[in-house]
């Protein structure tokens, strides 16, 4: 089921109504009635892979259990393994079996021998990347003691599967969001309406910008060998805010109806353009996969605590891993490591935690220098979503050789919507202005001002989203991850 459908607008105001109305006496039905909705959600795309969210939960519940009563490393350490092999072989599956296939067959045929490649038209469960990592989470999260496994398989399952953030993200931690499940939630006017806005904010980034950047990103890359390279920059320019708003659009909503029923998310972008390094960006974008890693892959490797080599080695894992994690194509894998290249001086020099801060935190514009600094770190994260958006190597590497050529100063031969163009420019100065909260229009000083102005606001946003939405409900670009 889509946000941004009318199956989504119909069965939020229902499943709301029987939570708190109907369900609102014992929080126990009140994690059933989640636990059944966000199965209803995700079995809607296709009811099948219901079974795989369900193996997934039985598996690290089970585990959680077992890891509680014994207290044997050895066996700790083989009930551990059992749920990673389990989890990420489900995930190998369904989403690498097709690339490892044919690169093995190509592999052999380089050398002389021929392999035929089996593929299968396997299709890949939406949000399985997100769901497997979060169950791992806590199986790990257990195995280490930093918590203690629930003997409720509701909460667990609820946990699991919770609709909001089911199928995109954020990927959230057992710590963090399981206690929630095993405590009594009362509503709250003020957090349900602060939830709404961050929805609000969320359907205005996806359907007014990232959808409408869309058609023009589609078009340019689909015949990028026939566009001069200042038109193809502007294709790249269009794909930078259409995924950022796309996936961050996503995040605010899942983030916003959590709200409603009393959760709390955590934060999954912070404003991650305004950034002035590569660092600082991944401190920004989409943090509860970055901080995923660090916790669980980066850190174990030994982190930045090493010699000159393991530095180097930990951050090209990492972030390879991260791209690969994104999809099975070279694209990624080249995305990743291309970011590694971007993060690595900056980690060997010790300046990755220069800009702790958000940019200027108590100015209204931030200094030349800063200006700099931001634009010269959007246009690297420009040049790197070239391969994330990309067919393939060969259409990514066309696609920069033609963007870099003699035609980039010229004027672009593509004329694109000049209400695109001004929703854009909207679209920077509100998060600008709101940057230092944790979503762009949650304080703007707007509930400072008369009543009729705020509903104004909102009103004008609404009235976008109306006027610039498309009539065919349209995919988030991460349900394909």
């Amino acid at each position: 089921m889509l946000f941004n459908s009318l199956d989504f607008l119909i069965f939020l105001p229902v499943v709301f109504i029987l939570y708190w109305f109907v369900f609102n006496k014992n929080f126990h039905n009140q994690n059933l009635l989640i636990a059944v909705a966000s199965y209803v959600f995700y079995g809607w795309w296709d009811w099948r892979f219901l079974s795989l969210i369900l193996f997934s939960s039985i598996i690290d519940y089970s585990i959680g259990l077992k890891l509680a009563k014994t207290s044997e490393h050895k066996k700790r350490k083989l009930l551990l393994w059992i749920s990673i092999i389990a989890n990420l072989g489900f995930l190998g599956f369904f989403k690498y079996y097709n690339f490892f296939a044919e690169n093995f067959a190509n592999a052999f045929s380089i050398a002389g021998y021929h392999f035929d490649s089996y593929s299968l038209s396997i299709v890949l469960p939406v949000g399985i990347s997100f769901y497997t990592f979060q169950t791992l989470s806590y199986t790990i999260d257990v195995y280490r003691k930093k918590m203690t496994p629930t003997n409720n398989f509701i909460q667990f399952t609820a946990f699991v599967s919770f609709f909001p953030q089911l199928v995109a993200g954020p990927i959230e931690r057992a710590t963090h969001l399981l206690p929630q499940f095993s405590k009594e939630r009362k509503f709250n006017f003020e957090e349900a309406t602060d939830g709404l806005k961050q929805i609000l904010w969320g359907f205005f980034k996806k359907m007014v910008i990232a959808d409408n950047c869309a058609y023009y990103v589609n078009m340019i890359f689909q015949d990028s060998q026939d566009y001069s390279g200042s038109t193809l920059f502007l294709g790249a320019v269009f794909f930078t805010f259409q995924i950022y708003c796309d996936f961050s659009g996503y995040s605010d909503i899942a983030i916003g109806t959590a709200r409603l029923f009393g959760f709390d998310l955590m934060k999954n972008f912070a404003f991650p353009y305004f950034s002035r390094d590569i660092a600082e960006f991944w401190r920004r974008w989409h943090i509860s996969l970055s901080t995923w890693f660090r916790d669980y892959l980066y850190i174990p490797l030994g982190g930045s605590r090493g010699g000159l080599w393991m530095k180097i080695r930990n951050t090209f894992i990492i972030f390879i891993v991260s791209g690969f994690w994104h999809g099975a194509n070279w694209t990624f894998v080249i995305w990743g490591a291309l970011n590694a290249v971007y993060f690595l001086p900056l980690l060997l020099t010790k300046n990755n935690r220069n800009n702790m801060e958000i940019v200027a935190l108590n100015r209204s514009l931030p200094p030349f220098k800063e200006f700099l600094k931001i634009g010269l770190t959007f246009l690297l994260t420009l040049i790197a979503w070239v391969f994330f958006r990309a067919e393939d190597l060969t259409h990514a590497i066309q696609y920069l050789n033609g963007m870099f050529s003699a035609s980039l100063f010229t004027i672009p031969s593509f004329k694109a919507s000049i209400s695109l163009v001004l929703l854009i420019t909207f679209f920077i100065l509100i998060e600008w202005f709101g940057r230092r909260n944790d979503y762009a229009i949650q304080l703007l000083k707007i509930h400072f001002l008369p009543r009729t102005f705020r509903w104004g606001f909102y009103g004008f946003i609404i009235f976008l989203i109306g006027m610039f939405m498309y009539a065919d409900k349209t995919s988030f670009i991460y349900f394909q991850f």
